[in-house]
């Protein structure tokens, strides 16, 4: 079973002078010599080196107390989280799978191996308490595809204790520089080792500012498509809230090919859309499903107590982990699905090879402008045809209809923002506030249909269903003050951008 853990750690160059003393930095009382390690390890990559481009590693490791397979996935410069699985012969599925969104179809193979001679030191506090290991680490670094070689360094590691305070880093860092020593000007052992075998294949140069309208829209695009392959990881290991950011991310994607028609060829762009449109709603399917379940059980502290006890609190979180209980195996069999990952190889080659239209040369201002206009233009439509209905079903489908067409117009109004500044950060957030306000009116309109349904179990199960009523009278009220509020809301956005 792989387990995770958090490492924050820096580099350092090194001669053989070995580490200087470091006892009395941030309440460092005393350095212990832990000895000698070897440890041997060879990294897996893809031929074309994807890993090592996104600065993912894949390594088999023995030696040391934490020999198996590693993965570690960046989380910001000098911290990464490594997944751990035990020590096999091939790579673990588990692991396997944590990569799937980078290879694609492609097979990890040996890339590099890494034997280190590590002389190990403690850094402890008065009670003896860890606050750092720091480390002298002689490399010899073997390539094993392509032109092969043999290269040798020492370099000077120190990692972060669990739980402790980034900033005695930068304690140590300070006494290290007052000693001669240099960061290094590697990421990583790995990348040292490609980079002096030659064999290092280094990640596009970056871009250009945007220029053009359709350097705006693609590199909005981009984004979206980075946010897919790197938030994969985080939907599999169940990490908090990294559903609901894929599924931003596969909604700003599509609402970027629909909305900038006039920049991207249309015929080129609807069956990726079409394709988009299907992993946000395998995405929400449980998303939504989470949302409802904690509003309901939330509200559940809003009633008098006599009416929250009795079975409706137990009916409402059975209720809720019956509808949950297959989100994890459900959202891996999409990832892993080939459709899932024919989608990003499509994004990968529409990317690499724009059907951009003759307006996509043009200046952005005019050409992004008319875009969001057009979107906001049809938002205010649907708002006022929403609300010329009597309450009821009509508008509440009316008004989720115009939530859809928020959201589409906040997209727009984000990857104009670069090109058009305040008017379109003014508009985003505007359009952020109104789909808030509409999502809470449509989690009313869920929230009573799920009300009406258990207090009718409820009562044929011979409970009440008075407390039902109850929060479903509170759900029409919130619902009716949200519909209040959206004149005054849309109003403003709309007045503000398009004058």
């Amino acid at each position: 079973m792989a387990e995770t853990k958090r490492e924050i750690e820096r580099k350092y160059e090194s001669d053989d002078s070995g580490l200087p003393d470091l006892t009395g930095i941030g309440g460092v009382a005393a350095v212990l010599d832990k000895g000698l390690v070897e440890l041997d390890a060879t990294y897996y990559d893809t031929a074309d080196q994807r890993l090592a481009a996104a600065s993912v590693t894949l390594r088999r490791r023995t030696g040391g107390s934490d020999a198996g397979w590693h993965l570690k996935l960046p989380v910001a410069p000098g911290v990464r989280d490594e997944i751990r699985a035990p020590l096999s012969d091939t790579l673990p599925e588990e692991l396997a799978a944590l990569v799937r969104s980078r290879v694609r179809e492609a097979q990890p193979v040996p890339l590099v191996r890494l034997r280190s001679a590590r002389d190990v030191r403690h850094l402890v506090d008065a009670d003896g308490a860890l606050l750092a290991e720091a480390s002298m680490d002689a490399v010899t670094a073997e390539r094993l595809t392509g032109a092969g070689g043999t290269v040798q360094w020492t370099e000077i590691e120190v990692e972060l204790a669990d739980g402790g305070d980034p900033a005695f880093l930068d304690q140590v860092e300070k006494r290290l520089a007052r000693a001669g020593v240099r960061p290094s000007a590697s990421p990583s052992k790995l990348a040292r080792a490609l980079e002096l075998t030659g064999g290092l294949r280094r990640p596009p140069a970056a871009r250009a500012e945007p220029v053009t309208a359709g350097d705006h829209v693609l590199a909005y695009l981009r984004a979206q498509r980075d946010a897919l392959v790197a938030l994969d990881p985080a939907v599999r290991l169940d990490t908090p809230d990294a559903v609901h950011r894929m599924r931003v991310a596969t909604r700003r994607a599509r609402s970027t090919l629909r909305t900038f028609r006039t920049v991207l060829d249309r015929a080129v762009t609807e069956p990726v859309a079409a394709e988009l449109k299907w992993l946000a709603g395998e995405l929400g399917v449980d998303r939504d499903q989470e949302v409802l379940a904690e509003r309901l059980i939330g509200a559940l502290d809003g009633l008098p107590p006599a009416l929250a006890t009795g079975r409706i609190q137990e009916r409402l979180t059975s209720w809720a982990r019956a509808r949950g209980a297959a989100a994890p195996a459900h959202l891996t069999g999409v990832l892993d699905s080939p459709r899932h990952l024919a989608l990003l190889n499509t994004l990968d080659a529409l990317l690499a090879d724009p059907p951009l239209r003759e307006a996509a040369a043009r200046k952005p201002r005019k050409v992004l402008g008319a875009a969001v206009r057009k979107d906001l233009s049809k938002l205010t439509t649907l708002v006022e045809r929403a609300l010329a209905l009597p309450p009821g079903t009509e508008r509440d489908l009316a008004l989720h209809e115009a939530r859809k067409k928020a959201k589409r117009t906040r997209y727009a109004a984000e990857a104009a923002t670069p090109a058009l500044g305040a008017p379109a950060r003014e508009l985003t957030a505007a359009m952020k506030a109104l789909t808030t306000l509409l999502g809470d009116h449509q989690d009313s309109v869920m929230a009573r249909h799920t009300l009406r349904e258990l207090a009718a179990v409820a009562h044929a199960a011979g409970e009440s269903a008075f407390p039902y009523g109850v929060l479903y009278g509170r759900e029409e009220a919130r619902a009716a003050a949200a519909e209040a509020e959206l004149p005054k809301r849309w109003r403003k956005a709309a007045d503000r951008f398009l004058g």
